[in-house]
This record gives structure tokens, C-alpha cells and sequence, in this order.
């Protein structure tokens, strides 16, 4: 759905409809969002509810860019909204290691997974590295931002990639050969 510059200001207005309009339209999009972080499907739904309340809630602060510029300000809310959960949670098991190797994967087989297994073996992940990795590799954060987010250090950030790539080339290698190492 696109959430034109008329919709923004019925959304200011706090016009019920238009707001019922954008929850039905977005919905979906922005539960996979916190379905990245959160894997249980009911504190994922819970942190989209509270996400869409905050957003009506903070209309006021959001400016139009065009018309993605709404997704974009709205999926911010919700990873923000997913990673305030995983702190309640205590769920972040992140440990800083100094040396830690880069782990590459190899394009060719990357491409061979299909998004839906590539998601369930993301969701394997221990809570630490797949948040660092949904950060970095599908939000686009830095290892600044997300050590700034997370309240850990760049190190532990890059650490916790480093290993969460490690670990997913190990389930994907599990799940398709049926051997690996644990």
C-alpha cells in the first residue's frame, strides 16, 4: 500500500478511517518486520499493535518525503518496537570476542535457497547474532548504529555477525546435506 501526502494529512487529522486503512494495507508487511526479530508470531503481533499506536500516536513528527518515505518512518518504529520487546526479554546473548574470522558465503548457493527456508534457518539463530544480522544485513544499519541501539560496542556488533553468518552457513549446510557441525 502507498501512503500518499492526502493520507499523511488525514493521519494528522486523526481521521479512524484512514488510520484502519493503513493498519489493514501495512499490516502484513510490517509483521514480517518484527517477525524478523521477534519469532514467536503473538509478541510479534504484539509489537506491530504497539508500533501502529505509536506511529498515530506521533503523526505530528513525521514528514513527507514521498511517497515510501511513510513505510520507511513506519518500519523504523517497528524494529525499534521489536528490539525494546527483545530487551524485556533479556534475550540478548552477545559476547565480544577480539578475533573473530570473516565468513563468507558462496553466491551461487545463496541464490539456491529459497527465501521461506533462508527465513527458518534466520530464525534458528540464537536472539544476538539474528538481531545483529536482521540489523546490519536487512536494515541497513551500521555497526555503529547498532551498537548505539543495542548498547553494545562496534566490536561485539561485528563479532555477532561474524558469528551469525558462521552459524547460518552451518544450518543451511545442516538442513541441505544433513550434516554439519554443531
Amino acid at each position: 500500500m502507498q501512503v500518499n501526502e492526502k493520507h499523511i494529512k488525514q493521519l494528522k487529522q486523526g481521521n479512524s478511517g484512514i488510520q484502519k486503512m493503513v493498519f489493514e494495507g501495512l499490516f502484513s508487511t510490517m509483521f514480517r518486520v518484527c517477525l524478523r526479530y521477534i519469532v514467536k508470531t503473538d509478541e510479534a503481533e504484539d509489537c506491530v499493535m504497539k508500533g501502529f499506536l505509536k506511529a498515530f500516536q506521533q503523526m505530528e513528527r513525521f514528514e513527507y518525503h514521498g511517497e515510501d518515505s511513510f513505510k520507511f518512518w513506519l518500519k523504523r518504529i517497528m524494529v525499534n518496537e521489536a528490539l525494546m520487546a527483545l530487551r524485556k526479554l533479556n534475550n540478548f546473548n552477545m559476547v565480544a570476542l577480539d578475533q573473530t574470522p570473516e565468513v563468507s558465503f558462496d553466491d551461487d548457493a545463496l541464490q539456491q535457497i529459497e527465501a521461506n527456508y533462508l527465513y527458518d534457518a534466520i530464525t534458528l539463530l540464537p536472539t544476538g547474532y539474528r538481531t545483529v544480522l536482521n540489523m546490519f544485513v536487512v536494515e541497513g544499519y551500521s555497526h555503529q548504529e547498532i551498537a548505539e541501539t543495542l548498547g553494545i560496542s562496534e566490536s561485539t556488533s561485528k563479532t555477532q555477525l561474524a558469528k551469525a553468518k558462521a552459524k547460518l552457513k552451518q544450518v543451511i549446510t545442516q538442513k541441505q546435506y544433513g550434516y554439519g557441525n554443531t
